[in-house]
């Protein structure tokens, strides 16, 4: 487990302005070819796969300019144990949902809960409770890649995120966000085999050229750890 630090990142919920939208013609925050994050390489930066000029996220969005970005890679040899993690072990207090909102975005699948689960405990801050709002997927085409973190720099065919606000301080995650203690994210590394079949449009639309409609591929790569310190609550 990072510091809290890590597990605060905002990323994945980015603020965009609309002047600044219509200024960059249109260009979101995205994975597909011409819209990619940057990846660290000795000589500077330079994206995965990268034959042409990519749009740089930071240049349009300036919160992916941080210094503490993720995913960013687990190395076990470099974690430090910190036994005081099994002290306080995170509580999550999940119901089950029988209420939710499933969306097909293009790029990933993000579930909406309107039911109320909270989670608290562990590294978070003592006494707050940070709500689950949403359980977003990413996975790779194939099982050798799909995960945004990595561990040992092995990646996973699928990474699932359960994204919570600190429901304690701010009163909706619009609040929370870019805000210190206002996100949770937890991280699971999932097996896969029914989320290759999805696609990225409506049935009968018409394809960028290019573009085989297969939704897939939609991970960010591993950012430097900066002054970060990865805990461990095991040996």
């Amino acid at each position: 487990m990072a510091d809290l630090s890590f597990i605060e990142d905002s990323v994945a919920f980015p603020e965009k302005e609309e002047d600044d939208e219509e200024e960059e013609e249109g260009v979101e925050w995205g994975y597909e070819e011409g819209n990619r994050p940057r990846v660290a390489a000795s000589g500077g930066w330079h994206r995965r796969g990268a034959s042409s000029p990519r749009v740089e996220w930071g240049l349009v969005f300036p919160d992916a300019n941080g210094e503490y970005q993720s995913p960013i890679n687990l190395n076990s040899r470099e974690a430090r144990y910190d036994p005081s993690l099994l002290e306080v072990r995170l509580s999550p207090n999940y119901v089950v949902c029988r209420d939710c909102e499933v969306t097909n975005d293009g790029h990933t699948i993000q579930v909406i809960l309107k039911s109320k689960s909270v989670l608290s405990g562990g590294p978070l801050p003592q006494g707050h409770e940070f709500e689950l709002y949403e359980v977003r997927f990413h996975w790779g085409r194939e099982n050798q890649r799909g995960s945004e973190h990595t561990v040992n720099f092995k990646a996973f065919p699928m990474e699932l995120h359960l994204i919570h606000w600190n429901a304690t301080l701010f009163g909706s995650i619009d609040e929370a966000v870019g805000k210190t203690h206002g996100i949770a994210i937890i991280a699971l590394f999932v097996q896969i085999e029914e989320f290759r079949r999805l696609r990225t449009h409506v049935k009968g639309a018409e394809l960028v050229e290019g573009c085989d409609g297969i939704l897939g591929d939609n991970f960010r790569p591993t950012q430097p750890l900066s002054d970060r310190v990865i805990r461990a609550a095991f040996q």
